[in-house]
């Protein structure tokens, strides 16, 4: 047996809380309210702010917000812990130093300083700040510059700016606590500051610089809500139903009636086609299937013509910002014959999308007289259908 000592364990991670500034009117971004309330991807620009820094460890809080503004950020922050609000100042400084005070009656180790516009916020980069204030006061998240640097004289072309010794900053700024809050308290520059990085290199603090994010842009004009909020490309979805033969019912498949010995027995017409057309079109905006928007047990919808379904589809298509760019259908079926009806078929189903005859197709295939559809007791339908951001 060893006698050698087990490794100690790792030190608890430091107490981290944060400083979010969202006390600003922001009418550059041109949205009915102050952009950090405004709806950002399926949330609000606030709360997923607040949440990307929690879930990177942060657990405290103190959000500047405007006066008055005390009931809508509630709601946006309903269910967050550690959340304090408080009433910003007429400044960025002014707010970040109301913030840190709040937080200083129960001073953490280190402390965020973040702005609410830029909502995305990868945990890598906070790993990163911390990290560096291990050995420095003060951390920031900067990208090189790209482009070619001038100074302005005036309107016309000043002196070249050296590129390679620049920096485009962003937010969260990372610091220790108590060096962060003792440089604001002795601050005296004026103007205000245009960042605390730079309120902590006036008391003589050094700032590291670390790999900042292109996903840490500011949320600041109107095209960056609309860039932010594009929908993905293309989505896909996958439908499939069947239906059983029943003597005395009408045979609809793809919206076109067929004389055949038998039809399809179902609370609407049962056209198996287009009811698997649909719940492609439903599954690729992730909106349900058919049985969720047409229920069999609604009496409205008996006898119903299964066109309505598809056209309430691609319309709620429509609304989440798509169209039809394919749909591959395949009926599966010993009998009817589908080739005869399949230029038929394809038009109407064309029509019904809203879609032109070459995004659309109509295949057949059989089970070699294997199962149900072999023994001709029903007939079944495989849908694949790909949707186009508008």
């Amino acid at each position: 047996m060893s006698d050698a000592a087990p490794p100690p364990a790792p030190a608890p991670a430091p107490p981290i809380a944060a400083v979010i500034v969202a006390a600003g009117k922001g009418l550059r971004a041109g949205q009915p309210l102050p952009k950090q309330f405004a709806p950002y991807r399926g949330s609000t620009v606030l709360r997923s702010a607040v949440e990307a820094l929690a879930g990177a460890g942060v657990t405290r809080f103190a959000v500047a917000i405007p006066e008055g503004a005390d009931e809508i950020a509630g709601s946006v922050l309903a269910g967050i812990d550690g959340v304090t609000l408080i009433t910003g100042g007429a400044t960025r400084q002014e707010s970040v130093v109301r913030g840190l005070e709040t937080l200083a009656a129960d001073a953490p180790e280190l402390v965020l300083v973040h702005d609410a516009a830029r909502p995305d916020c990868p945990p890598e980069v906070v790993e990163r700040l911390v990290e560096a204030l291990a050995t420095h006061p003060g951390a920031i998240p900067v990208l090189p510059v790209v482009d070619s640097m001038v100074v302005a004289d005036g309107e016309l072309m000043g002196a070249n700016a050296e590129r390679e010794r620049l920096r485009r900053v962003q937010t969260p700024q990372a610091f220790r606590f108590a060096d962060i809050l003792s440089a604001h308290r002795a601050w005296t520059g004026k103007p205000t500051a245009g960042d605390d990085a730079q309120v902590l290199r006036a008391a003589g603090g050094d700032v590291a610089l670390v790999d900042g994010d292109e996903r840490l842009h500011k949320l600041t004009f109107a095209e960056d809500f609309v860039t932010a909020s594009k929908p993905v490309p293309i989505r896909i979805g996958t439908g499939y139903d069947v239906h059983r033969l029943a003597a005395g019912e009408e045979l609809w498949l793809c919206g076109v009636k067929i004389d055949h010995d038998k039809g399809l027995a179902g609370h609407s017409d049962a056209d198996v086609g287009l009811h698997a057309v649909v719940d492609a079109v439903l599954g690729a905006i992730a909106m349900g299937d058919i049985g969720q928007h047409f229920p069999p047990s609604d009496p409205q919808w008996k006898g119903a013509p299964s066109a309505r379904f598809v056209e309430h589809a691609v319309m709620l298509a429509g609304e989440a910002g798509y169209t039809v760019g394919n749909v591959d259908l395949t009926l599966v079926c010993e009998a009817p014959k589908i080739g005869p009806h399949r230029d038929a078929m394809r038009a109407r189903l064309a029509e019904l999308l809203d879609a032109s005859l070459e995004q659309v197709s109509v295949k057949a295939t059989t089970t070699e007289k294997l199962g149900f559809t072999g023994r001709g007791e029903g007939i079944a339908a495989q849908a694949v259908a790909t949707l186009v951001a508008k």
